[in-house]
């Protein structure tokens, strides 16, 4: 009888469809600094707020002093904050966008 279904399949590995770099996670110290030192607030509606730093405030002497080596992944990183609750809903980090 013949066979209509091949048994043993091949496929491509997993690792070669994962290329990408995968960043370093984000340090619990950029998301303390930005709850500290944010100065941006976007009202969302419903009672949350978007909480980041501006450029200015990155600069400043108590943000480089608490975040040292850290400041350019702080720039990159927003907080979606709940007013009524008073915790975070969730940690947002943009990546930088690679030349084409």
């Amino acid at each position: 009888m013949r066979r209509r279904f091949a048994t043993a399949r091949t496929f491509a590995p997993q690792a070669a469809l994962l290329r990408a770099p995968v960043p370093a996670p984000l340090p619990g110290a950029v998301v303390d600094a930005v709850l500290r030192f944010h100065d941006e607030v976007q009202d969302q509606g419903c009672g949350r707020s978007l909480l980041r730093l501006s450029p200015r405030r990155l600069h400043d002497a108590e943000v480089e002093a608490a975040l040292g080596d850290l400041t350019h992944r702080a720039a990159q990183v927003s907080i979606l904050w709940n007013d009524r609750e008073s915790e975070i809903i969730r940690v947002l980090e943009t990546q930088p966008r690679l030349a084409a």
